[in-house]
């Protein structure tokens, strides 16, 4: 049997695994009714990708905006730029490995949400560099920050994805295929990694996030389809103004937004909390601040630079082509931080 045939195989007897890895957030909130208008939100289940949609959830923030929110877990975000492209979602979360999707035209950013440093190349013991990992098998899912990091980790040591053997996979199945020694390496991220550390304690962290914080910033995002933005207008501001009043209480409140999170995902408090050390949360303010002066435009820059170096983007396009800042800091007035 080939190698991706059994991690298929492998994935497929997994799927405990996997739904631990989801969460057991989604569905439509409570207590919504009437004339509210919907949408139809993707996110991730950690605490960079769920956290704002707790929020919202627990001080019924989309009913206070007009708004029903039907929420769906996904693994990752190229799959919800395509759900975005295709209709079956409104708006979605990605982490930095996905920027390159909204900078091709693929959807629109609307709203930038925190700088992650929970990206990490990991290895199995007695790996201690990434130079080590020439001839191996990594595992990595394309297009992700998973990938990115890989590929900042071996540009770094002078290598490429052909000096490696990469196979592309889906988280669960990542974390499946590194327990059972299925794959020597892995391009991925916590809290997913936690998880194989419970299997393989003594796994070796080859490269993180702030190894390149001098070339690169890592920002999340939450992103909406092409026409949503365009055809969609109340839609969208009041879906902004949500995530803004979001954004202000959990600045606020960082403990109750973790536990709100935990409550999200039926996971315990202290799993995310360890997730939630791998993020720095940004302010309303903040956001405004930089978004005005320009240095989101420079953080996007510097990520389509790195895109095109990776053979992601045939060229830059002007991140105001793709990021609605100004719709981000018009939308929505005040906030409900208590």
């Amino acid at each position: 049997m080939s190698l991706s045939r059994k991690l298929t195989a492998l994935a497929a007897g997994t799927a405990a695994l996997a739904l631990a890895l989801s969460g057991c957030g989604g569905g439509s909130d409570d207590g919504a009714s009437g004339d509210l208008q919907q949408v139809k939100f993707g996110y991730i289940a950690d605490y960079n990708g769920t956290s704002l949609l707790a929020i919202a959830k627990d001080q019924k923030l989309w009913e206070k905006h007009g708004l029903k929110a039907d929420a769906k877990v996904f693994t990752n975000g190229p799959l919800q730029i395509q759900a975005l492209g295709t209709g079956d979602l409104d708006f979605g979360y990605i982490g930095p490995g996905a920027f390159w999707l909204p900078a091709s035209g693929q959807a629109k950013i609307v709203a930038i949400n925190t700088l992650g440093n929970a990206d990490r190349v990991i290895a199995r013991s007695g790996t201690t560099s990434i130079d080590q990992l020439r001839g191996k098998t990594v595992g990595v899912p394309e297009g992700t920050s998973g990938d990115m990091i890989l590929t900042l980790a071996l540009q770094k040591a002078g290598m490429t994805k052909k000096d490696v053997k990469v196979v592309n996979m889906d988280a669960s199945t990542i974390v499946a295929a590194f327990a059972s020694k299925k794959i020597d390496a892995a391009g991925f991220w916590y809290p997913a990694i936690g998880t194989i550390k419970k299997q393989v304690p003594d796994l070796t962290e080859l490269a993180k996030n702030s190894d390149f914080e001098s070339q690169v910033s890592f920002p999340t995002a939450f992103v909406a389809g092409n026409d949503v933005v365009s055809g969609q207008k109340d839609k969208t501001e009041k879906t902004i103004a949500v995530l803004r009043d979001a954004m202000a209480y959990r600045s606020a409140n960082m403990d109750k937004s973790i536990e709100l999170t935990a409550k999200m995902l039926s996971v315990p408090v202290d799993q995310v909390k360890a997730d939630a050390g791998n993020v720095k949360v940004l302010s309303v303010d903040e956001l405004d601040a930089k978004t005005k002066d320009g240095t989101i435009g420079k953080w996007l820059n510097g990520m389509a630079d790195y895109f095109v170096q990776a053979g992601k983007l045939k060229s830059k396009a002007d991140p105001k082509t793709y990021y609605t800042g100004d719709l981000f800091t018009t939308a929505g007035s005040g906030s409900v931080a208590k």
